[in-house]
């Protein structure tokens, strides 16, 4: 008897879903636990310790693709499932384990999944977090989640960031601190390079040896790029690695990270669950909704009338939740971490 989960297709999401796996492994030590995923969030599957399997996802973005689906549904109905956890809401990811004759198909509403998934969870109005929503569904849908669920937890090996740390130049022996100044949901999500450039002239001024390591896809590449730009004196001691790094590198980086300051990203809830010191920002998002969870976080946000709007784009056009968070204020939230951290 297996028990198989379908996975969000965002890195954050991927790794708020690890409490759920938790308790489903307690439930059932003695059933393995088989993940499908897509290929972006593999990585992060790979780290997570109740995932005894990682299926990769055959599918395009955005396709129905009904035919290929029938086709891997049958390739999963003989690997002998009791159960299916469905995390995404879309009615494409239910229709697999409905076409695998899997009995029991758990998950919440979604798109109007009804029959598809047969232990139909209801999404809460206020939403709750993401840890709690996923956890929810370790249980029948009409009992409360017993007590709060442990963070996330993403385990890394010492050797595995030594090795990428060479290879990339990084002295895993001096503080590093990372920036993740990028966001693959929209720039509503981003604080200014200038700002990221300031706080990066105050760590390097404030810690002897600090190396400051920006991280993000091609996609950030630019935007890291200005920081160095805004970062001035400070730019020597600056590394842009965004798009020079696998997710399977900055995992292992972050893990040895003495600090890390992020834009709400898959980033940053990554360094949550590998539980290093962060310092989350948060505009167009609510940070109740995915707070970081490490034993050392700080979140800033503005708290404006006009936020969280949850737009790729600020519909007002001013952006003002990011461009009026200050250096001054992040700065009062890395400082004392800082100072903690390399005393």
């Amino acid at each position: 008897m297996r028990t198989l989960v379908i996975s969000p297709n965002w890195i954050g999401d991927a790794v708020m879903a690890q409490p759920l796996l938790r308790l489903l492994k307690q439930a059932h030590p003695e059933r393995a636990i088989d993940v499908l995923a897509p290929p972006q969030v593999v990585p992060v599957w790979r780290r997570i310790q109740e995932a005894d399997d990682i299926l990769v996802t055959p599918f395009r973005h955005r396709a129905l693709q009904l035919g290929e689906r029938f086709r891997y549904a049958r390739l999963l109905r003989g690997r002998g499932y009791s159960d299916a956890y469905v995390l995404p809401n879309t009615l494409k990811y239910a229709l697999i384990p409905w076409l695998a004759r899997i009995p029991r198909r758990v998950g919440y509403k979604g798109e109007m999944r009804y029959g598809m998934v047969n232990v139909m969870h209801h999404d809460d109005r206020p939403p709750r977090s993401m840890v709690p929503f996923y956890a929810a569904l370790a249980h029948e849908p009409e009992l409360p989640l017993q007590g709060k669920p442990t963070r996330p937890c993403l385990v890394v090996g010492g050797e595995e960031s030594e090795a990428v740390g060479q290879r990339l130049g990084i002295d895993l022996g001096r503080p590093l601190v990372v920036f993740a100044p990028g966001a693959e949901f929209g720039i509503a999500k981003r604080w200014p390079p200038a700002h990221y450039g300031a706080l990066a002239r105050e760590v390097v001024r404030t810690v002897p040896g600090a190396q400051l390591a920006l991280m993000g896809s091609p996609n950030d590449r630019e935007t890291c790029e200005q920081v160095q730009g805004f970062a001035g004196d400070a730019a020597a001691s600056v590394i842009n690695l965004a798009g020079q790094t696998s997710l399977d590198d900055a995992i292992a980086l972050l893990a040895q990270a003495t600090a890390v300051v992020s834009n709400d990203s898959g980033l940053l809830h990554i360094a949550s669950a590998l539980n290093r010191p962060v310092v989350a920002l948060y505009g167009s998002t609510d940070p109740n909704y995915a707070p970081p969870l490490s034993d050392m976080a700080r979140t800033v946000s503005l708290r404006l009338a006009c936020s969280p709007c949850r737009q790729r784009e600020c519909p007002l056009g001013h952006h003002d939740c990011m461009n009026k968070m200050t250096v001054e204020r992040v700065w009062s939230e890395l400082a004392p971490i800082l100072a903690r951290q390399v005393a």
